[in-house]
């Protein structure tokens, strides 16, 4: 009787009621607002700091991180904000890093403006105390700007840097890397441990030119030793990332717009490494002072040593010590969801049906740093190669939790793999998926893993984000749809390359199709074509024509010629011309619509 009446009493108290409360306004919890506020939901953010972004502005990594040719989504209406305000893609492509660089301010304003939105509030400054769960939502009491607040939700959203409400909701979780045993995966160490890659406090400096002002110089800290820094320049044994080899190109690594220089740098640089899965909030916050503390020294030696004195600290943070916010968390606590990505269905996967329930892109190689703690198992992540990949719905579902969701570097994946979803355009495309998941869930008064897959995808494309990540077929493509629910039916399959610090999937829309291609990859959702004889000899509408009418005899074959230029078909109409996998796609699209069979969170298709 004493919890019915605490709840009564909390549902009394409660001021208002919203359909999708997130807690974190970075990267995964603002594009997670845009995306469902712009689906009709009520929205709330709750956020720390006075900025939105996250990782992209409050922890100062102004420099895009891969989807360089996969501008998804969220992802490339931010970029395109960035290109319309320094004057196009040349003006951000100012550090070697990166093709997209820019003052963290900036991106602060844009995401703000993006973010105003009639059914959406953001509450900075602000923190919750409790969260209690009801059968059909949540109750939050929190704190806005110093005024209680008691806030009823149907879908909660953790966008925290650090996955900080696993815990707190009883949420299962993984923290650390996974053993060999529990992924699977020949690259993971033999037993699991709890260590977590090494953070980063940025510092973005500014170029004041030749001056004789000690204004924004670093005083020497406290036990500065210059050669823990010695090698950030060049190392013993030669160039490092096949062409730096002098300080000007180390600074040149992540050179903004306006001659401000953004310093995340890994190799002697300001990486520190944090413990933070066993500390509490307190310790927490005395190790991330260290870890100020030796980007401040990187800073000094930078002036001092490397002579660079022109670099001062720039005044874009609104912060008493011109640092940002909050540090960059590479990892954080990941989520046991109803679906574990590991690295073998990233380099494999078409061996696993998890592709066909895509719901965010990535092309980033699997990148960890972990060079600041000394017991960590030697692993060369960088070599493992992947191809671009997709993130599956299920990830971001929590296996033990209802109406809850993940939408940052908390989503359900193992530690390797986390090396690359974790960054920025990824996690902006995980926290869209979110906010479209959300919004559904809500709409339809559903849990979100009762959510149906091909919903969720839908809307993802209607607002032009990939769910397949084909770098060939753009997203202004007349036929950029048809081919992404193509691919990700199965009927046609993609081409995956690792290649560099860009990975990529070829779909390759000009390759001539043969009557076996087709016929395999559709028979599944038509099972009649399995019994219409077909030959490797490249396909014809003849051919296509002849199959509609054994198999599809309520379609009227007429309706191809009358739509072949309506359905955004560019091939010449001949019936005896081969067909491409691009005009194949749209005509299975219209005619078959393999897309509309319902799939499960496993990528199984669910039987009617």
């Amino acid at each position: 009787m004493g919890l019915l009446l605490v709840f009564s009493l909390q549902l009394l108290l409660a001021q208002q009621q919203v359909d999708v409360f997130i807690i974190g306004g970075g990267a995964g919890g603002t594009s997670a607002a845009i995306q469902a506020a712009r689906m009709g939901s009520s929205v709330i953010i709750l956020e720390k700091s006075p900025w939105l972004g996250g990782m992209l502005t409050s922890a100062g990594v102004s420099a895009i991180d891969g989807n360089h040719e996969l501008p998804s989504g969220i992802w490339g209406e931010f970029r395109d904000a960035l290109y319309t305000h320094y004057g196009g893609p040349k003006a951000v492509a100012t550090g070697w890093v990166s093709h997209t660089l820019f003052e963290p301010s900036v991106a602060d304003r844009l995401l703000k403006k993006m973010a105003n939105l009639r059914n959406l509030k953001i509450a900075y400054n602000s923190k919750y105390y409790t969260i209690t769960e009801l059968d059909d939502g949540w109750i939050l009491v929190w704190d806005n700007n110093g005024e209680r607040q008691v806030t009823q939700t149907k879908i909660l959203i953790d966008a925290t840097e650090t996955g900080e409400l696993l815990p707190v909701l009883g949420a299962k979780f993984r923290l650390g890397m996974d053993s060999k045993e529990e992924t699977g995966e020949q690259e993971a160490p033999e037993v699991a441990n709890p260590i977590v890659q090494d953070l980063t406090y940025v510092a973005i400096l500014t170029d004041v030119g030749d001056t004789k002002s000690k204004e924004g110089l670093v005083k020497k800290p406290k036990g500065y030793d210059p050669a823990q820094f010695k090698c950030s320049c060049k190392r013993p044994e030669g160039e490092m990332f096949g062409g730096v080899s002098s300080c000007e190109q180390m600074l040149n690594y992540g050179k903004l717009p306006n001659n401000k220089y953004m310093i995340n740098w890994p190799n002697c640089g300001n990486d520190y490494y944090v413990d933070w899965g066993r500390l509490s909030d307190e310790e927490r916050e005395k190790e991330i002072k260290k870890a100020k503390a030796h980007t401040l020294k990187f800073v000094y030696y930078i002036q001092n040593d490397l002579g660079y004195k022109n670099l001062r600290l720039a005044p874009e943070f609104p912060t008493e010590d011109n640092l940002p916010f909050i540090p960059y968390d590479r990892e954080g606590r990941r989520v046991e969801g109803k679906v574990f990505l590991t690295v073998d269905h990233l380099e494999r996967p078409y061996d696993f049906n998890l592709y066909k329930t895509g719901v965010a892109v990535g092309d980033y190689p699997i990148d960890h740093h972990h060079d600041k703690n000394p017991d960590t198992p030697k692993i060369e992540f960088i070599n493992i190669k992947v191809p671009s990949y997709n993130i599956p719905m299920g990830v971001l579902i929590p296996d033990n939790v209802n109406n809850f969701i993940v939408a940052e570097k908390n989503i359900s994946v193992s530690n390797i793999v986390n090396g690359t979803t974790r960054l920025q355009p990824v996690v902006l495309g995980i926290g869209q998926a979110a906010g479209a998941l959300a919004a559904m869930a809500a709409r339809e008064a559903k849990t979100p893993s009762d959510v149906e897959v091909r919903k969720v995808q839908r809307a993802l494309l209607e607002a032009k984000a990939y769910i397949m990540p084909f770098i060939d077929v753009d997203k202004d493509d007349r036929a950029f749809t048809a081919i992404q629910k193509i691919g990700a039916t199965g009927v046609f399959n993609g081409y995956g390359i690792p290649y560099k610090w860009a990975n990529q999937t070829w779909f390759y829309p000009a390759q001539i199709v043969s009557e076996y291609e087709w016929i395999q990859g559709l028979t599944p959702f038509v099972p009649k074509l399995s019994q219409i004889p077909a030959s490797g000899k490249p396909i014809t509408l003849k051919f296509v024509k002849e199959v509609i009418r054994q198999t599809q005899p309520q379609f009227q074959v007429m309706e191809i010629n009358q739509n072949w230029n309506t359905w955004g078909i560019d091939q010449e109409l001949n019936e005896d011309a081969a067909l491409n996998r691009r005009t194949m796609s749209l005509l299975t699209n219209q005619i078959f619509d393999p897309f509309n069979i319902p799939v499960d969170l496993k990528g199984n298709t669910i039987s009617n």
